[in-house]
């Protein structure tokens, strides 16, 4: 963003869902880029009582890298409407949100919608004045209720495209990887970060009559 919008969250609030498998390049970049607006960045996830974890990164080539992310912060005990954007970050991390508490049990079909990663991004998609962002396979987060997704125009990673249009969204192959929804934004992939951030700054400015 340039200068004369580097206050623009000032005050404001922006919750990343994250997990193992976490993209390094992604979480940093969202990090850089909602801090130089004015934002504070809360990074969470389950912390199974403990009072921190150490996430892993995703390693997608050999000889690649391992990196860490320290969580402090319980999605359980925060809430969705005290955060302007509520992103989903991007690669297998709404995979393994979406485990059935308690962690290894075998789950039913009665309880795909209680983990609290779930609970969180439906409660923030019912409220249209949160930005929410998914990237990727972080639609994978919000398939456990479809209604959610019905008929809302989205675009995401071709691993994710199925469990999307059985859920009713309406895939939309945009040459720019980047779909806007009104107060929802999707983007293709990882490498579309860049234009992806700048998409959740225009629908911000959309929903709150912001020139």
């Amino acid at each position: 963003m340039e200068n004369d919008h580097t206050k623009l969250l000032h005050g404001k609030k922006v919750a990343v869902l994250v997990e193992t498998e976490f993209i390094p390049s992604e979480v940093a970049h969202y990090k850089k880029f909602f801090e130089n607006l004015g934002a504070q960045v809360d990074f969470m996830t389950y912390l199974w009582g403990e009072k921190e974890r150490t996430l892993v990164s995703d390693v997608d080539s050999v000889g690649k890298e391992v990196q860490t992310l320290v969580v402090d912060r319980e999605i359980a005990e925060a809430n969705p409407n005290d955060y302007a954007f509520v992103l989903t970050a991007a690669n297998y991390v709404a995979v393994r949100l979406r485990e059935i508490p308690p962690m290894g049990c075998l789950g039913s079909l009665e309880t795909v919608r209680s983990p609290s990663a779930v609970r969180f991004m439906a409660s923030a998609m019912c409220n249209p004045f949160i930005v929410k962002g998914a990237l990727c396979h972080a639609l994978w987060i919000l398939t456990p209720n479809p209604e959610l997704l019905k008929n809302r125009k989205v675009i995401c990673h071709t691993v994710v495209l199925a469990d999307i249009i059985n859920a009713g969204a309406q895939f939309v192959p945009d040459e720019k990887h980047v779909v806007i929804d009104h107060d929802l934004v999707t983007g293709r992939s990882a490498a579309d970060i860049d234009s992806f951030c700048e998409a959740l700054i225009q629908s911000y400015k959309t929903i709150h009559n912001i020139q």
